[in-house]
Parts: C-alpha cells; structure tokens; sequence
C-alpha cells in the first residue's frame, strides 16, 4: 500500500533545510523556512516540474514522518532535520 502526502500540510516544504541552490531559491533553504514555491493552499508549485529540487523529488511521504495531522508532521520533520543536522 502507497502512502499518500495530506494535500495542505506544506511540513516538508518548510521544517528541512535544502543546502543546495534551486530555482527561485539560490541560497538554498534554511530548516524551518516556507519554500517559495508553496502556493496559499500548501501545494508545490513545481511537484513534477523538472524545476523541482532532487531533495524534494526524493523526499516520499510516509506514516512514520507525517504523522496523523499537520501539526504532527511539522514537529516530526523538524525534530529530524534537528537530529541529521552536521555538528560543528
């Protein structure tokens, strides 16, 4: 069984940092910054456009990281970004 993103929720577009530059966003994302590229409803502007960055076209939803509502999903994704995050 495929588990599917909760149209609206948005927490992957915003809880991780993407470090590399992509379009509309040179200096990369940091963690816990609204893409650009999230529409008012949530919705990736660029899902399936070749503009889309490889970190998102990677990224697939799945129970264990969006958990049972939006809020949920957004605390689950920060508390990974914090725990994959380089130490300096």
């Amino acid at each position: 069984m495929t588990f599917a993103c909760r149209l609206g929720c948005g927490a992957c577009c915003i809880a991780p940092s993407i470090t590399t530059p992509f379009f509309g966003m040179p200096n990369g994302k940091r963690a816990g910054e609204r893409c650009v590229h999230l529409d008012a409803a949530n919705r990736c502007v660029l899902f399936g456009r070749p503009e889309r960055p490889l970190f998102c076209a990677a990224l697939k939803a799945e129970a264990s990281m969006c958990g049972e509502t939006d809020a949920e999903a957004m605390a689950i994704l920060t508390r990974l970004e914090h725990a994959t995050r380089p130490r300096s």
